[in-house]
């Protein structure tokens, strides 16, 4: 019975083991490439990827400083970059709703404020 225990144990490790060692030799989160870059606190820029169709890349610049983003297209097969589009949002951030449905921010407002 005794050795019995030992002989559990002993395998109950041994499968821990094996267990861990063969699931640490996969791809390391790091070294995975992410549709989407997280920007860290303190940088100007802020560069995030999305895919496109067909192969199509779109890189999207938002200079936090000067309120602006830019979008750049990367064609797959020749790796040429186009400039999309390019916007100041400073006054964007100024409205309070925009393409808004119910309830807007100011019916939300106007029901939770004491009468």
């Amino acid at each position: 019975m005794r050795v019995a225990r030992w002989g559990l144990l002993i395998g109950t490790g041994l499968v821990i083991v094996v267990a861990g060692w063969w699931s640490c030799c996969g791809d390391v989160f790091a070294q995975r490439s992410s549709e989407f870059s997280v920007p860290r606190r303190g940088d100007q820029i802020i560069a995030l990827t999305t895919p496109g169709g067909q192969g199509e890349h779109f890189i999207t610049l938002i200079d936090q400083q000067l309120r602006k983003m830019s979008v750049y297209s990367i064609a797959p097969g020749s790796g040429e970059i186009a400039l999309k589009s390019v916007r100041n949002f400073h006054w964007d951030l100024q409205m309070d709703e925009f393409n808004g449905v119910s309830p807007l921010p100011r019916e939300i407002r106007a029901m939770l404020e004491p009468r």
